[in-house]
């Protein structure tokens, strides 16, 4: 037996082979799922730039180690360059390629069995709904949506794959990394007692931002840069730092009731986000996890997750330095070659082939909507509630908060962009007083 801290090794070597388990007999004995009654798995692919294009070799590395033929037949971008760029890396013809905003309808409308979702964040609801209305089978980034109204579309839309039996991926990996799914199996079986807390972090580095360029319009310079706008992007809170929020979410398994953050901004050259949040997300029954990201160079880093028990402590990929107390079993777990950006691709592939398809939608529309939970707090400097996000009745100005331009104003040519110094101020001046009487710990009561 496992001693309580051991993780079982030569965990690529085992999956190699594993990964591929008899596909061709499951094909034999199942009918075919892909278009036109054959074995060749048909892709497309809307947003052509470094993680969509990423996303698309994830996919075939995938096909390939399930012994699957593929075909890329549709690949859309707002901008036509990047879709060509593709076709040609792929040897795919000119013709499948389009480009602007509307080009991702040219990939729904194709023979494409499986889409892949890889734009910026903000135009995520709307290309997942017309994915799904297609009948695609769809593999999306993280994250789904910038604003409330688009989260729960996602969640709504993940309700309809599931009624049409579509396989829904997310860019969620860690969920098919071998080592988390270890650590999650551990605390699922009590390794460290009860959760009775955590931390979470990404602070790393700026990431890359574009200078606006001469007579350039608002929709180009926007898409180019969307990574620096919270409208396109949802901030980093939303758009980076859901891989370790959906990690809390799995573990602890349950959602948020509320977060109170704040954060700021101090290095950022172009765009509407802030440099650094931090936030205390509370999951109800005393069970606090204290959020933290940030994107700025020269500073210390780190992106991993911890937890605390009452029988010992676990980070994200294993033990704590008290380790596991309660000895279990630890499992092995299947994870590609290539790591667990291909891994979800096989989870994909292969769960359409059984019959069996995932429904990722709701797990991603959560973990998003959390960090909106959390963004919203920062600027606003109020206490926010998860009820509020989700629960019309309740009448918060929450649940109806949209960032503006929307996916569709690129469509229709109506963008307007912010200007890059205009962020989120919380709170008031020194000058103008608080009202009597009102504090924090009663806000929190209510």
């Amino acid at each position: 037996m496992l001693n309580k801290t051991t993780v079982p090794v030569s965990r690529r070597s085992f999956v190699k082979g594993a990964a591929a388990l008899s596909i061709s007999s499951l094909l034999a004995k199942s009918s075919s799922v892909f278009a036109a009654g054959s074995e060749t798995i048909r892709l497309g692919l809307v947003g052509c730039g470094g993680r969509g294009t990423g996303a698309l070799e994830n996919c075939l590395e995938a096909a390939k180690s399930l012994k699957l033929n593929t075909e890329i037949v549709a690949l859309a971008d707002y901008f036509m360059d990047h879709a060509v760029g593709v076709a040609k890396k792929h040897n795919v013809p000119e013709d499948r390629c389009f480009g602007g905003a509307s080009a991702y309808k040219k990939v729904m409308a194709s023979d494409a069995d499986v889409v892949l979702i890889a734009t910026s964040p903000n135009f995520r609801p709307v290309h997942f709904e017309a994915a799904v209305k297609a009948g695609k089978h769809v593999f999306m980034e993280k994250p789904v949506a910038v604003d409330p109204p688009g989260a729960r579309k996602i969640m709504a839309v993940g309700k309809l794959a599931a009624e049409k039996k579509l396989a829904v991926v997310a860019g969620t990996q860690r969920r098919h990394q071998a080592v988390y799914l270890q650590t999650q199996h551990a605390i699922a079986n009590n390794a460290i007692g009860k959760l009775m807390g955590g931390q979470i972090w990404w602070c790393g580095g700026k990431l890359w931002y574009k200078t606006r360029n001469a007579g350039e319009s608002d929709a180009d310079y926007m898409i180019r840069n969307w990574v620096s706008f919270t409208e396109t992007s949802g901030d980093h809170i939303v758009e980076q730092h859901v891989h370790n929020i959906d990690v809390a979410n799995w573990f602890i398994g349950r959602l948020p009731k509320s977060a109170l953050g704040f954060g700021g901004r101090a290095r950022r050259k172009t765009g509407t986000q802030f440099d650094f949040f931090s936030v205390d997300f509370d999951y109800g029954d005393d069970l606090h996890i204290h959020s933290m990201c940030r994107q700025v160079n020269g500073c210390y880093n780190r992106n991993s997750e911890y937890f605390t028990g009452t029988e010992g402590s676990t980070w994200g990929t294993g033990p704590g330095k008290d380790g596991y107390k309660n000895k279990i079993r630890l499992p092995e777990f299947a994870e590609h070659s290539g790591g667990e950006y291909v891994q979800e691709h096989v989870d994909l592939l292969k769960g359409i082939i059984v019959g069996k398809p995932l429904n990722e939608a709701q797990n991603v529309a959560d973990s998003t909507l959390a960090g909106i939970m959390g963004r919203i707090s920062a600027y606003s400097g109020q206490f926010v509630r998860w009820s509020e996000l989700v629960d019309e009745s309740i009448g918060s100005p929450w649940y109806n908060l949209a960032l503006s331009p929307t996916a569709e104003d690129f469509e229709n040519g109506t963008v307007k962009a912010p200007a890059d110094d205009v962020i989120a101020i919380p709170g008031k001046e020194e000058k103008d007083k608080a009202p009597a009487g009102k504090s924090a710990a009663k806000a929190d009561k209510k």
